[in-house]
């Protein structure tokens, strides 16, 4: 099996790419990341972004489009993602009102497989970004389990976020291997050993990446993605050192 290519996730960089997207872009390739996720792309057109892309060498490996938007507007972002080349849409969040109950996660995986039947039709994969809220048990079965449980595994598969797995009391190790073949995109992030357990670089907190990694390959992962939603230093400087330390694991 080869090495699975490492992405960034842009929103780490928002602050960075709202002010000169391109120039941020071009950071990232010059870092030696080997794609992008996109969480928004400043307005600019699909075709003028897959030149920027294709020219600094990254792949677009996939993109977060709200649950308001894929529901009111889907026909346009999956048009969108096409002229961009990019194959996976990611639902990024839960507005509460939808996470409320067993029977909301239910309902949730009934429009998730609508969603899903579109992008397919597409050829693209519907992918869902899990948080640590999707933990919470309703009559001792975890959100998690009821909304993955109520979609079909081929037309909803997971976009598994490490940090927030272990962060709401879960083994991403267990869920991992559970999900094998079920979990194309995988967010690497790190937890701090302090006691609000922060966000860190990836190798600088506490979770086993080494064992992490491997689980995800044989899980049959397409790629690996950096993303840190809190930085203590420059967010550039913190994506550096996460990808750095990939490297020096042989990961990247």
């Amino acid at each position: 099996m080869g090495r699975i290519p490492v992405a960034l996730q842009m929103y780490t960089l928002r602050d960075d790419a709202g002010k000169d997207f391109i120039g941020t872009l071009k950071r990232v390739a010059a870092l030696g990341y080997a794609g992008v996720e996109f969480a928004g792309t400043y307005g600019m057109a699909a075709a003028e972004l897959k030149k920027v892309t294709d020219d600094l060498g990254l792949q677009v490996v996939g993109s977060h489009v709200g649950l308001e938007t894929l529901e009111s507007d889907l026909s346009a972002a999956l048009d969108y993602n096409a002229a961009l080349g990019n194959r996976y849409i990611v639902c990024p969040y839960l507005s509460e009102d939808r996470r409320k109950s067993g029977d909301a996660y239910r309902r949730l995986g009934e429009t998730f497989n609508k969603i899903g039947e579109a992008c397919q039709a597409r050829d693209m994969q519907f992918c869902y970004h899990n948080h640590a809220f999707e933990f919470e048990t309703f009559d001792g079965q975890t959100g998690f389990d009821i909304l993955f449980g109520a979609t079909d595994p081929k037309l909803v598969q997971a976009e598994l976020d490490v940090y927030w797995v272990a962060y709401g009391g879960a083994d991403p190790l267990e869920i991992l291997r559970r999900f094998r073949g079920r979990a194309p995109l995988i967010h690497l992030k790190d937890m701090a050993k302090d006691e609000k357990r922060s966000f860190a670089e990836v190798g600088e907190g506490t979770l086993d990446f080494d064992a992490i990694c491997a689980a995800a390959a044989e899980g049959g992962a397409v790629s690996f993605i950096v993303e840190q939603d809190v930085c203590a230093r420059p967010p550039l400087e913190s994506v550096e050192i996460s990808l750095r330390n990939l490297k020096a694991k042989g990961l990247a």
